[in-house]
């Protein structure tokens, strides 16, 4: 599984994000079975969220918003 990610610079905002996968791994990833899709990322988002800091929350909320 080859992923590619991280930080898109844009000079003048420095704000921005990509993350990339190969056809590969999305050709596994569509075989996989919408329940078990959902499973995962009911358990990332539980993993997430208690894992994270309030603080830690509002900063990834500003970074989805292009604020940062």
């Amino acid at each position: 599984m080859k992923r590619d990610y991280g930080r898109k610079v844009d000079k003048k905002n420095k704000t921005g994000f990509y993350y990339c996968l190969s056809e590969e791994t999305i050709r596994k990833y569509m075989s996989l079975p919408a329940a078990m899709k959902l499973k995962w990322l009911e358990e990332a988002n539980r993993f997430t969220r208690k894992a994270l800091t309030s603080k830690t929350r509002r900063i990834w909320q500003q970074f989805r918003r292009g604020e940062i």
